[in-house]
This record gives structure tokens, C-alpha cells and sequence, in this order.
């Protein structure tokens, strides 16, 4: 039998769980069929992590971090954009939003703090699983980050074929076209680029702390 979960982490579940039954309810509500897809891919990701955590022990902040990136996507299809705001495409929800207009959406922000989580994540397995391996210290290397980068990228991509799927099984969805999927993968590569100095440069500050 697996252990227990920690205390520290049942914030986190009923943080997710308070969300995601919102979702739900919204989604119904509405008859959102686009939306309801997107809860049950959700609810597949929420078991596959609970998966990895047991085998890899995420951090809490790593797993708060993933729960956020959940809420930012379940409120950027579901919450509607008030009368005069900018939006991209047919639908005047919070994922259509132009931060900047015709430069920067608010999906892709989310898309570019997913991957960068995501890539974080493959970053904490490869450093705990070569820890356990060899019994020393991990740096992050230049090489180490970009496999990690290029997991995180591979993860976004996976996730265009998902939205794929969407276009091809429900009428009417917010995903967007050809150029939509670029920039969504633009997005993501800036996020693994960003999580990957980010690590690189707080590995060196720690280090320079220790001495």
C-alpha cells in the first residue's frame, strides 16, 4: 500500500478539487461540450501526476505550481470577458483575451508557465533519479537543461494534439487555427527556455550561498 498523503499536501487537493468541481458544474450548466472534454483529459492528469508523485516524490511547491496552471486553464475557458474588452476568434472568454491587442494572449501566458512547470518537473525526476544512481550531486547542465527543455516542449506538443482531437470530435471549439498552434508553441518553448535558466541560475545562487 502506498503511504498516506502528507498533511502539507491536502490544501493542495482540495484546492484542485474545489476548482475542477466548479468547472464542472459551469460546464454542465452551460452545455459546454468543449469544455467537458477538457475536464475528463484534466481528470486524467490529475491521476497521472498522483502516479508520478508516489514514485517521485514532487515538491509541494512544484505541485502547487501545477495546480495553479490547472485553474488558470479551466478559468480561461470558462469565464466570460466583459462588454468592450478585446478578444481574438468567436469566443469572448478569458483564453481569447489580448493582453497586448494583436501581440499577446492570455493563452498563451498559460501556455508558457505550463511548459515551463512541466519543465521543471522533468528536471526534478532526472536530477533524483541520477542522484540515486550515482549518490552525488546533480548540476544542471547545459545539456541536462535542454533535455529537459526539449521534454517540456514535447509535452506542449502533445497537448496540440489533444486540442487536435478536440477540433475533430466537437463542433464549434475555441482552439484556434494554424497560426493559433504556433504561437501556442512558441509560448511554450519561451516557458522551457525561462524555467531553464531560472534553474540554472537559482542551482548557481544556492551553491554561492553554501560556500
Amino acid at each position: 500500500m502506498p503511504p498516506p498523503p502528507s498533511p502539507k499536501l491536502w490544501p493542495v487537493f482540495l484546492f484542485n478539487g474545489a476548482y475542477i468541481g466548479g468547472a464542472v458544474a459551469l460546464s454542465l450548466a452551460r452545455g459546454n461540450k468543449e469544455f467537458i472534454f477538457y475536464i475528463v483529459v484534466m481528470l486524467v492528469l490529475v491521476a497521472v501526476m498522483s502516479l508520478v508523485h508516489r514514485k517521485v516524490r514532487l515538491t509541494t511547491p512544484l505541485l502547487w505550481a501545477f495546480s495553479f496552471w490547472g485553474l488558470a486553464h479551466m478559468a480561461g475557458g470558462l469565464c466570460p470577458l466583459p462588454a468592450g474588452w478585446p478578444y481574438n476568434g468567436d469566443h469572448a472568454v478569458l483564453y481569447s483575451l489580448w493582453l497586448i491587442p494583436e501581440r499577446l494572449k492570455y493563452d498563451q501566458i498559460v501556455h508558457a508557465y505550463g511548459f515551463g512547470v512541466t519543465t521543471w518537473m522533468c528536471w526534478h525526476i532526472l536530477r533524483n533519479s541520477l542522484r540515486s544512481a550515482s549518490g552525488g550531486l546533480v548540476r544542471p547542465t547545459f545539456g541536462m537543461l535542454t533535455l529537459c527543455a526539449a521534454a517540456g516542449m514535447g509535452f506542449g506538443a502533445l497537448n496540440e494534439v489533444i486540442e487536435f482531437i478536440a477540433v475533430l470530435t466537437i463542433p464549434n471549439t475555441n482552439v484556434g487555427g494554424y497560426e493559433n498552434t504556433g504561437w501556442d508553441l512558441v509560448a511554450n518553448l519561451v516557458g522551457t527556455v525561462v524555467a531553464s535558466v531560472i534553474i540554472r541560475l537559482s542551482t548557481s545562487t544556492a551553491k554561492e550561498q553554501v560556500l
